[in-house]
């Protein structure tokens, strides 16, 4: 007689069979779900007090997850986009589950039913130009870090490039020839080439000679020659950010990271007349509806569009209160 599959066994085909074997999905998608899964049982071990390896489908029902999904938020300070990311993966598991496990099938509707939660959407943050210029040029030139930030600097105002794409690119990724470009690989292991003004050809010509790497070495290395990690690049620029702000009042509201830089050269590339859909083509976007943020934070083109309305007629008139009004008021 067949035995039910065990949490561990059925989670362990998902990840082995389905998301590797079926879908082939990159690296990134793999350890997105895995920090879901390991947050999940880490809780479920705590509050079931059940080691993994024991845990059920059925431990994990729609009630749970619920209670997770809060805990998420109230205790580790999750936003609501990110609880919603954890849920998609949580989602996926189960469908999983229930084509290979129709027994467990009445548990995995109720945790599919969990709706994602709703949030306020906020315009995007971005950096003016002479913010983009007051943090390009706060990396000590004297340094080989120094000169390693500012040509990463430039390159990701320029490009707009991911972080992922970012840390990703290899000398032979960039071509500083005639059509100077880089080429790079983001979601949906996606392919593009994005080209490369002047200025940040100049900066990596002189960081190819200063580096005198192989074409598989990573663009922008740490310390080690390795490639630089998420953490590092968030790193470096918040400790850019810190200096720029001395020199330019207006940084001191924003929080910037690595993905502001990149709103910033989508922004850049509106204000500067380019259409939506060459936006959404150079940042590498799945469809246009994701490039339309950039039109509602532009402030700039609203203004156009007000200079162009014809102003309303009339003067302006005072208002006086007629005197039996005034007199009631008086009464009171």
């Amino acid at each position: 007689m067949k035995t039910q599959p065990t949490f561990s066994e059925l989670l362990q085909a998902y990840f082995t069979k389905r998301l590797m074997e079926e879908r082939n999905v990159s690296p990134h998608t793999i350890a997105n779900y895995r920090d879901t899964f390991r947050l999940l049982v880490a809780y479920a071990q705590r509050c079931l007090n059940k080691s993994p390896s024991k845990l059920t489908v059925e431990d994990l029902n729609a009630p749970f997850i619920l209670r997770f999904l809060n805990y998420l938020e109230r205790e580790r300070g999750n936003s609501p986009r990110s609880r919603n990311v954890r849920l998609a993966a949580i989602h996926s598991f189960f469908t999983y589950a229930t084509l290979q496990e129709p027994a467990v099938g009445g548990v995995a509707q109720r945790v599919l039913a969990i709706q994602g939660k709703r949030a306020a959407k906020k315009p995007v943050d971005y950096l003016s130009q002479a913010e983009s210029e007051a943090l390009i040029n706060t990396p000590d030139q004297t340094t080989w870090s120094g000169r390693r930030d500012r040509t990463m600097l430039l390159v990701a105002l320029q490009t707009g490039l991911r972080v992922s794409e970012l840390i990703g690119l290899r000398r032979q990724d960039v071509m500083l020839k005639t059509g100077a470009h880089v080429r790079c690989t983001g979601k949906g292991r996606k392919t593009r080439c994005v080209p490369l003004r002047k200025e940040v050809v100049i900066a990596l010509q002189h960081w190819f000679r200063e580096q005198m790497a192989q074409p598989t070495d990573p663009l922008f290395p740490n310390a080690r020659g390795q490639s630089l990690s998420r953490d590092g690049v968030e790193y470096i620029l918040s400790r850019h950010v810190k200096s720029a702000r001395a020199k330019c009042p207006s940084m001191k509201a924003k929080r910037v990271t690595a993905h502001v830089l990149r709103h910033s050269t989508a922004m850049s590339l509106l204000q500067h007349g380019v259409d939506c859909s060459v936006i959404a083509l150079w940042l590498g976007h799945e469809s246009m509806e994701t490039t339309q943020v950039y039109l509602h934070a532009n402030l700039e083109l609203k203004e156009q569009a007000l200079a162009k309305t014809e102003t309303f007629k009339g003067s302006n008139v005072r208002y006086r209160a007629p005197e039996q009004l005034l007199d009631f008021l008086k009464s009171l």
